[in-house]
């Protein structure tokens, strides 16, 4: 392979750095994880609170708005007082859940890899 065609094939555009860029933050795949698999693609901010231990609000609300403006949920306002807010996930969210469950699958898998490793000085372990 030519420097040439490994240049592009890493270029700041490329697809591998893309997915990495989507899931930059742990909460992205946990989010998309937790709709899918613990219920059923839609759910209301509280629930999808309760359900993501040691996520803050604040880290809820803005990962949730970011997966709405890229095309992985949508936002849905039930005309109730006050209004219940409901997230699902989209066609595009749903290709997006395959790979996540490939990994936690891995890391089910794997554990004895994942204990193996060397803390880092930001881990919760």
């Amino acid at each position: 392979m030519d420097v040439g065609s490994v240049e592009e094939e890493w270029r700041e555009d490329c697809a591998p750095r893309r997915t990495l860029e989507l899931f930059a933050t742990k909460w992205t795949s946990m989010v998309l994880h937790t709709l899918h698999v613990r219920h059923g693609g839609a759910a209301r901010t509280g629930v999808l609170l309760r359900s993501l231990p040691g996520i803050s609000k604040k880290m809820l609300t803005q990962t949730l708005r970011e997966m709405a403006d890229s095309g992985l949920i949508t936002r849905h306002v039930q005309g109730t007082i006050p209004p219940a807010v409901e997230y699902r996930l989209t066609e595009l969210g749903e290709r997006f859940v395959e790979p996540v469950e490939l990994l936690y699958a891995w890391g089910r898998d794997n554990a004895d890899a994942l204990d193996a490793l060397r803390p880092r000085p930001t881990s919760r372990r």
